[in-house]
């Protein structure tokens, strides 16, 4: 069999470029293909079948180009169609393919930073009406409250570059202001949207000092280094070559501009038409 795969990266956008950021950093040797569905971005918004439906062609995108394992770098997807991908697609139709998302690596670990057991999830409306970290940290954590708070604001003002203007602290501390209301013992805040890391730095100044906050980008790498290390019928078919493809349904030029925030480097990427409106 051969051994020139590479390992899928998909998101709705951008946001899925901050946990790649942390995943090249983590595993540099690896070869990597992202795909940016901005043609149809934000995801948030959708209904569970809207999501599931292109999240599957962008996965089944991704294995057509030769990746064995996708990560879903995206919350709302993680959220709306992981589970039904894993349980109906891949057992009978790709069998050898493996998906994995982006909300179970941090719900095994969000007990270690939390002493008061309250911990504060910001997110898009799709991923916190899912319910899905509330279910995933009681698995692990039952003693933990989890609070939720959407921020619907959050994801557009990254995404026309407004985050780091004084314009963007109404939003940050409006959201905070209203998840803190609830119940002032929160000592964790997770950013379960990977465009809130871009706005780290405004969220940490409306907070205080004990708060830890955790973004997802190197509890994934770190995840998907242990997974790697403990499915070697996986790592054994990944190409060693350091690639980097870049491909969005969306435009070319505005993809590579705004990308290259997300990912910290300089982006050239293709675009994707086939199966991808």
């Amino acid at each position: 069999m051969s051994t020139n795969y590479s390992i899928g990266i998909f998101d709705s956008g951008y946001g899925g470029l901050t946990v790649f950021k942390s995943i090249a950093e983590k595993l540099p040797a690896y070869n990597y293909i992202y795909l940016g569905d901005n043609a149809r971005s934000p995801y948030g918004d959708h209904s569970y079948e809207t999501v599931y439906q292109y999240t599957l062609e962008c996965v089944e995108w991704l294995f057509a180009q030769g990746c064995p394992l996708v990560i879903l770098a995206c919350n709302t997807a993680s959220a709306k169609a992981l589970r039904s991908i894993q349980q109906k697609i891949l057992p009978f139709k790709y069998p050898h393919h493996r998906v994995l998302g982006v909300i179970r690596p941090t719900a095994e670990i969000i007990g270690a930073f939390t002493t008061s057991k309250v911990v504060g999830v910001m997110g898009t409306r799709g991923t916190v009406n899912s319910e899905s970290y509330l279910i995933e940290i009681n698995k692990f954590f039952p003693e933990i409250n989890v609070l939720q708070q959407s921020c619907p604001m959050w994801v557009p003002l990254v995404e026309n570059n407004e985050h780091v203007n004084p314009g963007a602290d109404y939003f940050v501390e409006k959201y905070i202001g209203e998840l803190f209301g609830r119940n002032l013992n929160i000592d964790c805040l997770l950013l379960a949207c990977t465009h809130y890391p871009l706005l780290m730095d405004k969220i940490k100044s409306f907070l205080p000092d004990d708060v830890t906050v955790l973004g997802q980008g190197e509890i994934v790498a770190n995840s998907l280094a242990l997974y790697l290390e403990n499915h070697p019928e996986i790592e054994t078919l990944l190409a060693r070559e350091g690639k980097r493809q870049f491909f969005t349904s969306g435009d070319i030029a505005t993809f590579d501009r705004q990308a290259s925030v997300f990912f910290g480097a300089q982006i050239c990427s293709s675009t994707v038409r086939t199966g991808i409106v």
